[in-house]
């Protein structure tokens, strides 16, 4: 089990649930814009969220941003240690910064005395497209799962030497076996808590398959604490597509799991069209249930009664399912609804 680090109110490692993150697409410095974002990702479901901060002016608008916002804040800068000075200063809750960028031994110092003071923990972060040339050289000359590692702990070093351990790690490849392999590395060398990510994984299709593959198969190994799914999209699908991967992992569930088969020749209803149907009318749902919209009389009502709620169509008319029972025989042109009146009842029980 990693070790605990505390990012604002939220914990990550020593068995925490797994946090998502995110990172804003605007600059501090457009404040307003970057606050509804960060708040709009924070209602989508984000822990926590990263902003970059390439300048001055970044980092000193980071106080008036942390004002407007709940989520937990990671500055992200790169070889300006005056830069992580100054978002400390405003009042960040984390950092993500190399310390071995940023300048002569006395700089790395001042970073780590403040964040010592302040209780801020700092995330490593290497990427196989920016190792060190000398990395790069004893490894083949091209990026490595290997040399990932070694370039993480020639940073966790620095701050090891300062007594700093308040740390968190991420080595991320766009190449998913990479990804996936130096993770598996490092996991074995330390116990700090991991962030994982397939960076630069692409648009919305390829790039959550690519995460899915990438950070499941490292959750299903028990390695992580902390993910983000990089898209190049908005930032909100990212988190979406966050919490299905944790679902999907037995991780942990976000509100309602649809379940439904891929259709057949034996399908007497229009099983796309009512399927995405349901998937969209329960997602403002909160408890995690399991909702299957089954097919046909072959699979569906095995499937269904596996579920809280299910249906199962048939030719004119379908079967609905609670909690493994069935409820009634409704017609298919008020499956849906019938479905839908089960679940809200059960959604308002308690209040």
């Amino acid at each position: 089990m990693t070790r605990k680090v505390k990012v604002g109110h939220v914990t990550i490692g020593g068995g925490s649930p797994i946090a998502i993150q995110s990172m804003s697409t605007f600059s501090p410095v457009d404040t307003e814009y970057a606050a509804a974002q960060i708040n709009a990702l924070k209602e989508a479901g984000a822990d926590i969220v990263r902003v970059a901060v390439p300048d001055r002016k970044a980092a000193e608008a980071l106080g008036e941003l942390r004002s407007r916002v709940t989520v937990p804040l990671v500055a992200d800068i790169h070889f300006d240690y005056r830069l992580a000075l100054t978002a400390m200063e405003s009042g960040i809750d984390a950092l993500r910064i190399n310390p071995g960028n940023i300048g002569r031994r006395e700089n790395v110092v001042k970073v780590v005395d403040m964040a010592k003071e302040k209780h801020i923990p700092i995330r490593i972060g290497i990427n196989a497209g920016s190792l060190p040339a000398e990395i790069l050289e004893r490894f083949g000359g091209h990026p490595t799962a290997e040399g990932m590692v070694e370039g993480a702990l020639n940073h966790v070093k620095i701050l090891e030497e300062e007594d700093f351990h308040d740390i968190v790690i991420s080595v991320k490849s766009t190449d998913v076996p990479m990804m996936v392999k130096a993770n598996r590395l490092l996991h074995e060398k330390v116990d700090y808590p991991l962030h994982l990510g397939v960076t630069e994984a692409g648009t919305l299709y390829r790039g959550t398959i690519k995460s899915a593959i990438g950070i499941g198969a490292l959750l299903l190994d028990g390695i992580g604490d902390t993910i983000r799914v990089s898209l190049t999209d908005d930032p909100v699908k990212e988190v979406k597509a966050a919490r299905e991967i944790l679902s999907a992992a037995g991780m942990q569930q976000y509100g309602p799991v649809l379940v439904s088969c891929p259709t057949c020749g034996r399908t007497q209803v229009n099983l796309i069209e009512m399927a995405q149907e349901v998937e969209k009318k329960i997602e403002h749902f909160k408890k995690p249930i399991r909702v299957a919209v089954m097919g046909c009389a072959v699979n569906g009502p095995g499937e269904a009664r596996e579920a809280d709620f299910g249906i199962a169509g048939g030719k004119g008319s379908g079967l609905l399912f609670r909690k493994g029972k069935v409820i009634r025989s409704v017609p298919e042109t008020e499956l849906i609804d019938a479905l839908m009146e089960e679940i809200e009842t059960f959604e308002n029980e308690g209040e």
